[in-house]
């Protein structure tokens, strides 16, 4: 496969690739980039179709597996052989299943899909739709809303708890990868019906955690109970005061969590 995805690559030590949420680009993990490059390789990645990344030669995605074998194609291409891989939202369902399917190291799926009822998906990819439809009005009137706290507030409040937290030019550059995401409407349609079955691979250990923002209101907190029943074996931890994109909300406990999966230090104790 010929190399075709936007990434931001920092640090060294053993790899870890980071993957964003639909609709989102690789800048989602800003907050904790360094403090992970401080011990890893971090390839954070813009998904094909999302961000910079061109959507595939091969066509859109049809399904969950598909997106799933780009994102591992995405990883062979860039010479990574089973990294630690930690995930948002569907970037946190894809890193559960490349730990499925033994092609990951470790995995750390932040507030992940695939746990969801077919009415709380609907709920989702709606409200992330209207987001769609705001992100696209002139960038001047754009940059006044995210200026005034109230506006900001009602604009980010249902990805963010703490919206006032996001730089208002991270905000724009956001907007602008939501308003301009290629592949939304496909990966949306791919992933209706979708719910995560599999099990991470035991022999060697993979370390697996589930972290779920526990004021997110994209995909509710009460659905990591259905993670916990389907994951028994994995961490569990509540990321206590976060929204469904909680780099922003609390970047120390992310990057905290994330290390401790990947062995790279003490983290945050499971729940």
């Amino acid at each position: 496969m010929s190399l075709d995805v936007v990434f931001e690559r920092r640090g060294v030590g053993e790899p870890l690739v980071l993957l964003h949420g639909i609709g989102h680009h690789w800048r989602a993990w800003l907050p904790v980039l360094d403090r992970l490059a401080a011990v890893h390789d971090v390839v954070a990645i813009d998904l094909p179709g999302f961000g910079g990344s061109p959507v595939p030669a091969n066509g859109l995605p049809r399904d969950m597996p598909s997106v799933v074998a780009g994102v591992a194609e995405v990883c062979a291409a860039l010479g990574l052989d089973r990294p630690h891989v930690a995930g948002n939202s569907l970037g946190g369902a894809i890193a559960l299943e490349l730990a499925a399917a033994g092609l990951a190291a470790s995995a750390t799926a932040i507030s992940p899909a695939g746990f969801c009822t077919p009415r709380e998906l609907r709920w989702a990819v709606r409200v992330l739709s209207l987001h769609r439809v705001a992100a696209r009005l002139p960038a001047p009137v754009l940059r006044r809303a995210l200026g005034t706290a109230a506006l900001r507030g009602l604009s980010y409040g249902m990805l963010l708890a703490r919206p006032d937290r996001i730089p208002i030019d991270a905000a724009l550059a956001d907007a602008r990868a939501l308003a301009g995401a290629r592949a939304f409407r496909a990966v949306a349609r791919a992933g209706r019906g979708y719910a995560f079955r599999g099990v991470p691979v035991d022999v060697p250990p993979v370390p697996v955690t589930v972290a779920w923002g526990s004021r997110d209101r994209i995909l509710p907190y009460r659905q990591a109970a259905r993670a916990r029943e389907r994951l028994p074996a994995a961490r569990h931890v509540e990321l206590t005061g976060c929204g469904h994109v909680p780099m922003h909300d609390d970047p120390d406990l992310v990057a905290s969590v994330i290390l401790a999966t990947t062995g790279s230090s003490g983290g945050t104790s499971g729940r």
